[in-house]
């Protein structure tokens, strides 16, 4: 028999099964293959999220439907979501239902907690979504989550069950608060490592280079990254866009990421730059870094301390015949 704190614990960890849905965004329903979620049609185009603007201090209705595609009937957890950026790659996730919600996910309420969707059938539910009056402006970010009340069981070391699994989708919500909108990024923390081959020339010599992408402002910005580095005498060694990056990164959230400079020199002094830009704001940082190749100055070193060691017990010797 499994204990409940096993079931809990599940809730959390085994959350990030059900992630599949929070990549970057594509115009369709959050699905997982089982189910979906997604906004209520209003008679127009079909909506790939909510995208809803409102003043502080005002309300507003709107409903969401969860569609069931299995042939059995499926219950569900209704609850909404503050959305964050990952630190792992900065992809974009929401807070599970323990946790603490201090935007979005506390103020969307659905008119229903939990439901049960007949196979292959969907149901729509009514939400508000209340602004209080002291929201700050700008962008607030997150979803309405549909969670399954099944757990199923997970696989532990030696194939003994260890934790179960629950599944979530959810709905994203892009809210726009009104007043000023401040878009403000920067680049912080860089740092260099340098990974060289004892003796130059065998092996593979890379740099790993991690900095950390802060979305100072008030409002969502998809970043762009580019990387820059220079030698002795200004010459150009690597100058290239950065592919990991963020497809969006949410106000207030930092992001740390690494990148390979691969063949990075091993004889060398200069610096590398990270320049990043978004609309309307941008930010940038870098490191110097000396490259040196340490076998064969220590061996240079150890031969230049050993030649006036050996000259002056020579003429030790010599004075004392």
């Amino acid at each position: 028999m499994r204990k409940p704190s096993a079931l809990l614990l599940a809730a959390v960890l085994a959350w990030l099964t059900a992630l599949g849905w929070l990549t970057a965004p594509a115009a369709h329903a959050a699905d997982n293959g089982n189910w979906s979620v997604f906004p209520a049609s209003t008679g127009a185009a079909q909506r790939p999220y909510f995208y809803l603007s409102a003043d502080p201090g005002t309300t507003l209705d709107d409903k969401v439907t969860v569609a069931n595609k299995t042939a059995a009937p499926l219950s569900f957890r209704l609850y909404g979501a503050d959305a964050y950026n990952t630190e792992r790659d900065g992809g974009f996730a929401v807070r599970t239902e323990k946790e603490r919600q201090t935007g979005v996910g506390a103020w969307a309420k659905p008119g229903r907690t939990t439901l049960t969707v007949p196979a292959r059938s969907q149901v729509t539910v009514a939400f508000t979504l209340t602004v209080p009056p002291d929201a700050e402006p700008g962008d607030h970010v997150g979803a309405l989550v549909a969670l399954d009340d099944r757990v199923a069981p997970g696989s532990g070391a030696d194939g003994k069950v260890a934790v179960g699994i629950q599944q979530a989708v959810g709905a994203r919500i892009y809210l726009r608060v009104g007043g000023p909108t401040v878009p403000a990024l920067a680049v912080e923390d860089v740092s260099l490592s340098q990974h060289r081959p004892l003796v130059p020339g065998v092996g593979e010599s890379r740099a790993d280079i991690t900095y950390t992408l802060h979305n100072r402002g008030n409002v969502t910005l998809t970043p762009k990254v580019a990387l820059s580095a220079t030698g002795l005498f200004g010459r150009t060694l690597l100058s290239r866009g950065l592919a990991k990056v963020p497809s969006e990164l949410l106000p207030g959230q930092r992001v740390t990421l690494t990148e390979v400079w691969r063949g990075a020199p091993q004889l060398d002094w200069g610096d590398v730059k990270l320049r990043a830009t978004a609309r309307d704001a941008q930010g940038s940082a870098g490191v110097s870094f000396v490259a040196l190749p340490w076998l064969p100055l220590a061996v240079l070193l150890a031969a230049a301390l050993a030649y006036p060691t050996h000259r002056a017990v020579r003429r030790h010797r010599t004075a004392r015949a």
